[in-house]
């Protein structure tokens, strides 16, 4: 039995009604990025995409790409409290949660109190995220999937909603630290930034190099975001596109019940979470596109993001020069 079928026809109408005032709410949002960040399309729809399902992304791109530009745009169009962090090798946890401090009263009396770190905000920038020393980084794990944090055994709940955009430069490895595989998997999605085409780089020498830059503007409430991120996981899923996302993900990992050229180059492969991220994000997509439900086509759009950074390929598919994009695109086009 499909999901589909477990709708009311009251929900059904009430899905329908939010949808329609969402859509218009997202055109909005669309446009007022638009205005600072050129060219990226898909770049932009997949952090779209990524936040209103309510998750993290790593962005990852050559320096100049305006990754850092895009995150600081979503967090004053979305109204959400933001932060930055630099990561750097020297960063230490406390830096990125906060500690407590011994503070003196007028009596004499001393009490340590809790300072916060830049991580009680509701979007958080980790920038160049792989600078970090792996203590540093696991600061982070608690918070990505629990939305608290623990100092000196009392725990301090993030605010709402709360999300990580990471970024990261591929190609400078110098003093950087490989992000665990556990941290890496509590990403909903690793979006590729590429250069931009011709047109969206003449636009970005004519608008960015004048007297005059254009500002991004609020173009949404907090209020409006957790509705359509609550709206996202209400809107109903068929029995096909429940398949294939099944499909697609339990193909991917190696001693797959239905063996293949592909399969026999995944070291290790996606858990359940992948499944996760694929049922919120293609429902993100879909309301993005102004559809009421997703299609099997989402599935395939979003598999690349969703699957690549949950993936290792074994020592005999890199000798081949096999990289996970192709074994993805082989996997996709034998399941879709």
């Amino acid at each position: 039995m499909s999901e589909m079928t477990k709708i009311t026809e009251a929900d059904e109408k009430a899905i329908i009604a939010e949808a329609e005032s969402a859509v218009e709410t997202v055109a909005q949002a669309r446009d007022a990025i638009s205005k600072v960040i050129y060219g990226q399309k898909d770049v932009v729809e997949n952090s779209l995409t990524t936040i209103f399902a309510g998750g993290h992304a790593l962005l990852v791109g050559v320096p100049g790409l305006a990754k850092t530009k895009l995150v600081e745009t979503l967090g004053t169009v979305l109204g959400l409290e933001a932060s930055r962090i630099q990561f750097t090798p020297d960063l230490m946890p406390s830096d990125i949660i906060g500690s407590e401090i011994l503070d003196q009263d007028a009596d004499g009396k001393r009490s340590f109190r809790f300072v916060k770190g830049p991580i009680f905000a509701q979007l958080l920038m980790a920038d160049e995220i792989n600078r970090a020393s792996p203590r540093t980084q696991s600061a982070l794990l608690q918070s990505m999937q629990e939305y608290h944090v623990t100092i000196a055994g009392e725990r301090h709940d993030l605010p709402s909603p709360f999300h990580v955009l990471a970024t990261q430069n591929p190609l400078e490895q110098e003093g950087t630290y490989p992000l665990p595989e556990a941290q890496l998997d509590r990403f909903l999605m690793q979006i590729d930034v590429d250069y931009p085409d011709l047109d969206a780089e003449r636009q970005i020498l004519l608008e960015t190099t004048g007297a005059d830059e254009a500002v991004a503007e609020q173009a949404m409430e907090l209020s409006q975001l957790t509705d359509i991120q609550a709206l996202v996981r209400r809107m109903p899923v068929g029995e096909s596109v429940l398949e294939a996302i099944l499909g697609l993900v339990r193909s991917a990992r190696p001693g797959a019940e239905d063996q293949s050229d592909s399969t026999r180059h995944i070291a290790w492969g996606p858990g359940p979470r992948a499944s996760q991220a694929l049922m919120l994000t293609v429902r993100a997509r879909a309301l993005l596109d102004g559809r009421l439900a997703p299609s099997v086509d989402d599935v395939v759009a979003l598999a690349e993001p969703v699957l690549q950074h949950r993936m290792a390929l074994n020592f005999g598919a890199r000798a081949e020069g096999i990289g996970v994009r192709q074994v993805i695109g082989d996997l996709k086009q034998r399941w879709m």
